[in-house]
């Protein structure tokens, strides 16, 4: 039985942890494997929710990612990522101005 105030959250946290702890890759490669393996396989929003803040804390942009995977993963999945980054980061920004309030 799902336990805490959102287990969905807390088991993607949870599942997340295991995999950074399971792997011998820097943050920045990490980020960068994450970020293409998201829009490889047209991800929703709410995982680049999750991602795009510790990519960029890593040191990743998300335009270099997606400049580099556009050839291989053709130009709608690209796209599809630029519009759902843009949604998530409108979702974070609007997260963060509800902490401040």
């Amino acid at each position: 039985m799902a336990r805490g105030e959102n287990p969905v959250l807390e088991t993607m946290t949870d599942i997340n942890a295991v995999s950074l702890a399971s792997t011998e890759l820097d943050d920045r490669s990490l980020m960068l494997v994450r970020i293409a393996a998201l829009a490889a396989t047209d991800a929703p929003v709410m995982s680049y929710l999750l991602h795009v803040g510790p990519a960029e804390d890593a040191g990743v942009t998300v335009e270099d990612v997606l400049v580099a995977v556009a050839p291989i993963i053709g130009t709608p999945r690209t796209m599809a990522a630029v519009g759902k980054i843009a949604e998530a980061l409108g979702i974070a920004i609007e997260l963060g101005s509800e902490d401040t309030q």
